[in-house]
Formats: C-alpha cells, sequence, structure tokens
C-alpha cells in the first residue's frame, strides 16, 4: 500500500476522500463506504491497477473524477461507487456479480457500461471518425455513463499540464476537442464544453492560448466596466417599454475567439462579438407574440447603437435545422467597438440551451417531441439536488438517435444504418457479394434469420452459401434504400445473364439447323408472339417455358411472311400506275419519285424525322406495314437504318418536275441580338418568289439570339439560295436546315 501512495498521493487522497464524502452527502452509506476502502486496498495491495501514461494514480484519478461528476455534473451514490470501483472490474480483481451482489443492480450497471465503453474507446478504429461521437450516445443504455467519461477526460486535462510525453499530450487533447467537447455540448454540459475546448487549445497551441489569454487579462476590468455601460441605457429602455426581461454580459471563451479569428483571417483586435449581451424575454409562448417583442428590442437597440446590416442574423423567420431561434445582430458600441446582441425568448433560450443532437429537428414550442421532454426531465433531475437523480435517470434509455442504430462485425468494426435495418441491410451494406450469399446471421452468438431486426450494439456476423442467390422477396425483407437498389441490381445482372444463355442457346440451335439468325427478324416475331419486351421472351426461355425448337419454326414462318409483303409490294409496283399522293403527305402528282428498278407511281410518304423535299439525295425504306417512306441520305437515322435493316432499303430519286409544290422546312438561325435583324430576315423571305413564312420563333439571351423558321419551299435550289442570302444579313453568323 506504502508503495501504491507517494507520501504527496496520501495527502491528495485523503483530501478527496473527504470532500467526496460531503459532496455525495447521504448518497452513499458507511456500510458501502467500508467495503469500498476494502477493495480499493485489496487492489492497491496486489498491483492490479496500472497509472496511466500520464503517472497519474488510477484510485487518485477516479476520486478526482468522482468529485468532477458530485459538483459541477450533480450525480451522486451509485454512479459515485461506479466509479471508484470500475477499474478494479477492469483490472479482474472483482467481478460484475460480487459488484452485483455487494452494491446493487444500479452500480453493477454503471461499471458494465464503463467497461465496455472503454473497451470500445480502446480496439474501435471508428475512435477517428465522427460516428464514434454518435455511437456512444446511441449505444450507452446509461446516460450517466456517457457523463462520467466527459468528466474524467474533464479531469486528466486539469492534470497533465507537464506530465508524461508532449505526443500523448498532443492525443489526449485532440480527442477532447472532437470527441468530448461535442458530447458535452450535446448533454447541455456547456461549462465543461468550453474548459474541454480551452485546455484542448493551450496545450495543442501553446502560444496561440496564452497570447489570446493575456489579451483578455489586459482588458478584463475595462472589459467589465464597458459592459455594464453598454447595458444600462437599454436596460431602461427595454424596461420603460413595459416588457419584462433579463440582460446580462459574457466574453466569449478563448477556443471561441480562436475560431473567430481562424474563420474571419482577423487580428484578435478585428473579433467583432468579443462582447456578447443576451437579452431573454418573459413573453407569453405564441409565435407572434414572441417574434413581435423580439422585433420590438432590436429597434431599441439600433436606435441606439449604429448596427451592421451584414451581421444581422434573422433566425426567428427561419429557425436553424435544430430548432434554435433567436435574433443576432451586432452594433458599434461606445469607443468603436463592436458588440453582438443576441435577443431571444424564455421559451427560444431554454431550447437553445439543451444542447441537441445536430440532425434533431423541432416542430414548434417545445415539449412536442419525447426527445425534448426527455432532455427536459434528465436536466431537472441533474439540477434538482432534492431529488434521488440516479432513480430519475433510471427510468430513461438511450434513445437520442432514434433514426440510426450502430452494429459492429466481429472484428469490432463499427457500422451505421438505419432504424429498422435488418440482417440481410447490413449484409448488403457491408459488401454486395456478401449479401448475395447472404443465408443469415449469428447476432450476439445466436442463429438470426435475414428479416430479422438489428438493434443499437449489436455484433453481427454474415452467414453464407455459395448456392444463395438474390430473391425478388428480398426487396420486402430489406428497410435501406441501399440494399434495396443492391438487391435490384443484382437480379437484373442475374437475369441478364440468364438471357445471355438462353440467347446462346437460340443461336446454337440456328446454327445445328443451318439457319441465318436475323435480329430485326427475331424482334418482329416476338412482338407478334405477344411479348411485351425481350427481357420477358428470354425469360421463358431460361424458365424453359418457351420451347426453343417450337421458337425456330415460327420464326421460319415469320421470314416467310416478310419475304411476301416486299413481293407485293415490287408486285404493286410494277402495275406501273400514277398515284397522286394527298396534300397532306407533301406531295403531288407533278413530283415523281422514281423506285428501285424504275419503277414510278408507288405510294410512299415522306418521313418527318428528316424532311426531305424535290431536290434532296434520298433513298425509300420498307416498312412494317408495307408502304415506303423517303429519307434524305443524311438523314440522323439513315446509318442505323443501313445497319440494322438493310435487305428494306430500296433505292429512290426524283423525277418531273416541282412546278407549284411547297415542303414545309424549318431553318435554325444565331446571331447577334441588333435591331432590326428580325425586320431584315423576314423581309428577304417575302420578297422570295415560291417561298412562304409560315412561323418564326425567336430567343434571345446574353446579346445573342436564336430563331427557328417554318418556310415552304419548292425545292433545293429554292431552298439553297435563301439560305445564302440569310447569311449575308448584318449579325448573321449561322443559317442552318434542321
Amino acid at each position: 500500500m506504502d508503495d501504491f501512495f507517494t507520501s504527496e498521493e496520501k495527502k491528495e487522497l485523503f483530501s478527496l476522500y473527504r470532500h467526496l464524502m460531503l459532496s455525495a452527502g447521504d448518497s452513499i452509506s458507511w456500510q458501502d463506504c467500508q467495503k469500498l476502502k476494502k477493495h480499493l486496498i485489496k487492489a492497491a495491495q496486489c498491483n492490479g491497477l496500472q497509472h496511466n501514461n500520464f503517472g497519474m494514480n488510477p484510485v487518485i484519478r477516479d476520486l478526482q473524477t468522482a468529485v468532477i461528476v458530485a459538483e459541477e455534473i450533480g450525480m451522486k451514490g451509485s454512479c459515485l461507487i461506479g466509479i471508484m470501483l470500475h477499474e478494479i472490474v477492469k483490472a479482474h480483481i472483482l467481478s460484475i456479480e460480487e459488484v452485483n451482489t455487494e452494491y446493487g443492480e444500479d452500480v453493477a450497471s454503471i461499471i458494465k457500461g464503463l467497461v465496455k465503453t472503454n473497451e470500445l474507446y480502446a480496439k474501435s478504429p471508428a475512435i477517428e471518425s465522427e460516428n464514434f461521437r454518435n455511437l456512444l450516445l446511441s449505444f450507452a443504455e446509461d446516460m450517466r455513463v456517457i457523463l462520467i467519461m466527459i468528466a474524467d477526460r474533464v479531469n486528466v486535462m486539469r492534470q497533465i499540464k507537464d506530465s508524461g510525453n508532449e505526443e500523448d499530450r498532443n492525443k489526449v487533447a485532440n480527442e477532447a476537442a472532437y470527441l468530448y467537447a461535442p458530447l458535452a455540448h450535446k448533454l447541455g454540459l456547456y461549462k465543461l464544453k468550453s474548459e474541454l475546448e480551452d485546455l484542448s487549445l493551450k496545450y495543442t497551441q501553446r502560444e496561440t492560448y496564452y497570447y489570446i489569454k493575456d489579451k483578455l487579462n489586459e482588458t478584463k476590468a475595462s472589459r467589465n466596466k464597458y459592459i455594464a455601460a453598454f447595458i444600462e441605457p437599454i436596460q431602461k429602455k427595454v424596461a420603460a417599454a413595459g416588457l419584462k426581461f433579463d440582460i446580462k454580459g459574457r466574453t466569449k471563451s478563448i477556443h471561441s475567439i480562436w475560431n473567430k479569428i481562424q474563420k474571419q483571417k482577423t487580428p484578435f483586435e478585428g473579433i467583432y462579438d468579443l462582447f456578447a449581451i443576451r437579452i431573454i424575454l418573459d413573453s407569453e409562448p405564441e409565435p407572434a407574440k414572441e417574434k413581435q417583442e423580439c422585433w420590438q428590442v432590436y429597434s431599441i437597440v439600433t436606435d441606439m447603437y449604429q448596427p451592421n446590416p451584414k451581421r444581422l442574423r434573422d433566425w426567428l423567420s427561419i429557425p436553424k435545422s435544430n430548432g434554435y431561434e433567436s435574433l443576432h445582430i451586432t452594433v458599434m458600441g461606445p469607443e468603436g467597438k463592436w458588440v453582438e446582441v443576441q435577443i431571444r425568448t424564455r421559451r427560444m433560450d431554454e431550447i437553445a440551451e439543451r444542447g441537441l443532437a445536430a440532425h434533431w429537428r423541432y416542430k414548434g414550442i417545445k415539449g412536442e417531441t419525447g426527445l425534448d421532454e426527455w432532455l427536459t426531465s434528465v436536466r431537472e433531475a441533474l439540477e434538482n439536488a432534492d431529488n434521488d437523480s440516479m432513480k430519475v435517470m433510471d427510468q430513461f434509455k438511450m434513445d437520442l438517435y432514434e433514426d440510426e442504430v450502430f452494429v459492429f462485425t466481429p472484428k469490432g468494426d463499427l457500422f451505421k444504418l438505419a432504424k429498422g435495418a435488418t440482417v440481410l441491410d447490413f449484409a448488403f451494406h457491408i459488401h454486395s457479394k456478401l449479401g448475395c450469399k447472404c443465408i443469415g446471421a449469428k447476432v450476439n452468438g445466436k442463429n438470426a434469420q435475414l428479416k430479422q431486426k438489428l438493434n443499437s450494439g449489436d455484433q453481427v456476423e454474415i452467414m453464407t452459401s455459395n448456392t444463395q442467390t438474390p430473391k425478388q422477396d428480398w426487396l420486402n425483407i430489406v428497410t435501406t434504400s441501399k440494399a434495396r437498389t443492391k438487391i435490384r441490381q443484382a437480379l437484373k445482372e442475374m437475369v441478364a445473364r440468364q438471357h445471355d444463355f438462353a440467347k446462346e442457346t437460340l443461336e446454337r440451335k440456328f446454327k445445328n439447323r443451318k439457319l441465318e439468325y436475323d435480329e430485326a427478324t427475331m424482334m418482329r416475331l416476338i412482338k407478334r408472339l405477344g411479348f411485351k419486351n425481350v427481357t420477358e421472351f428470354y425469360q421463358k426461355i431460361a424458365d424453359e417455358a418457351l420451347d426453343v425448337n417450337e421458337v425456330l419454326d415460327k420464326y421460319i414462318e415469320q421470314q416467310k411472311r416478310d419475304n411476301d409483303t416486299h413481293d407485293e409490294i415490287v408486285y404493286r409496283s410494277a402495275e406501273g400506275y400514277n398515284m397522286q399522293v394527298p396534300q397532306e403527305e407533301t406531295t403531288s402528282k407533278e413530283d415523281v419519285l422514281v423506285i428501285d428498278q424504275n419503277l414510278k407511281g408507288l405510294e410512299f410518304k415522306l418521313a418527318k424525322c428528316c424532311n426531305p423535299i424535290y431536290g434532296d439525295d434520298v433513298f425509300g425504306f420498307v416498312t412494317v406495314s408495307g408502304g415506303i417512306k423517303i429519307h434524305r441520305r443524311d438523314c440522323p437515322n439513315a446509318n442505323q437504318m443501313r445497319e440494322r435493316f438493310g435487305y428494306r432499303i430500296v433505292k429512290a430519286r426524283w423525277a418531273g418536275k416541282s412546278e407549284g409544290t411547297q415542303y414545309p422546312i424549318t431553318l435554325r438561325v444565331v446571331g447577334h441580338d441588333d435591331i432590326g435583324i428580325v425586320t431584315n430576315i423576314t423581309s428577304i423571305i417575302s420578297k422570295e418568289n415560291g417561298i412562304t413564312l409560315r412561323s418564326i420563333g425567336i430567343d434571345s439571351h446574353d446579346g445573342l439570339f436564336s430563331g427557328t423558321l417554318t418556310i415552304m419551299v419548292g425545292d433545293t435550289g429554292r431552298l439553297e439560295a435563301l439560305i445564302k442570302k440569310l447569311r449575308t444579313v448584318k449579325g448573321v453568323k449561322q443559317v442552318s436546315r434542321n
């Protein structure tokens, strides 16, 4: 025992112990005190407790943490005993079962949570990630565990001034800033949060910390005097307006001032809101009334002090996503110093002080959500010294992140999923291949089905089988969009493989029968057989619901049908009759198309995709219905038609004359948006013989215009002459035919 404590540590031990017992009051019985001493002495004698990297004695450290928990957080009784015993349990000197027997379930529960969370902290790679903060909040069934961890980190940060090596100190300081300070903020421990941030800055950026601290110390007396002078006239005017309120001044913490210096890239003297005043109104909790009184105070303050309009933050009209409502203004006070003034009501202030999880969105006045009521009760239990806060706290379970669950692999890797996620969701979350082969899992060592829902803290080992394949009904099991997308993709790929196999089988049968496989003929057959798409057709073959030999027989029938249709067209052409195409088809008897082997009078239509006119180089395309459509040789669809349906293309050329026939043509004109340019274009068209302007549409943007002109023209000669003239108009850059 003497070897375990130095003479200075012994003095500190007795001092802390007395201090703690006074703070604990009646919450720890005399019997528990005696048992606690016995266990601590035993642990010290057997050298079961280890000093940390900074040489801190574990018993002293736990006593210091317990004092912070009792005095600065307000927790007593079981919590303090749990703090003193958890290192002994971690060292396997005392078992959880023994703790449960001697001190009760409450203490055992706290120690179990501390040991488990400390183990996670020690081994989980997630400690480096933002998710670990969420894990701590969601994983701990007892919120006291989190509060104790925060208190312990505050204690360590206070004690490591010059002890240990710089690397260890920086690691602890950085964790305090990115992990424990945000936790303290979320749980409403704002004083401890600021202390953690300031101490972190002190250890990681010593010169910066002392520079700002010295600057603040130099001006402390004058600053307090200044704030009092700034507040006094505001108090009088707001009181004269008949409003009930509190008003207080404050100076920002060293860390927050440093943040401002970094963000605003300004020296210490340039920080706008070094001084901050908060005006809290006792308004009735009616939105209209609250806003009215806040803006009334805004008017009073800005009448007295010149506001900076760039620094107005109106979170009354549109609250922040976490429910924060307030009106922030920065005004020029006496001596040309900037002061931030926050104006809010008591209700708004209470919401602002809760330190809620960042993603939570309030939907109105406080008390409307379960989380808000939960936090209110917790804070009341901690702040009310008359209550046995432990009993109140035990009623609550940690459900701050009710939209999320945190799940571990057997190796300790952490994954975050949406609440309601199943074993199958988790498998696909890790990897698509794992999901596709998943047949179940072991959750916390017990067999689980694909559809079992997961809870925070579950350890999940996915079970797989090489014979497993994705199923359509899996879409009804999963709840996450990620898993659903991956399942659909896997099903699609599986179907594609089946289709490729079915298609290869079909093509192999074609070769066996020495038949030539034609894609276009097959497409027509598939349509004639009543299939909505190719996928459905090949799926039937893959499922063996459609006989391949039967398909081949029907394919031969389809080929005959196609050939008969083509022969009929040629036969009709041989009749040699000269047919006038109706006016809506934009042809007339004077316009003769010679098709295929110098055949005239064949029924045809002009394709709308390229709008051919007399004089264009054209070709004919035999349609499924038996008619012929005439396309320009430079039609956008020409290449595709030649590649896929080359056997259905026939030669075509214009013959005869183009007297009196007009075709609709669309021209696109691009140019500078000069005055009179449209008038000049329409004037040229109106003067052209045999050309009529049917419509014009102009769009002007950034000094440029683009227009579409629909004209009626007889042939390509007149069209080319018109395009040439339009290109000479001043400001016109481009004229093209659609």
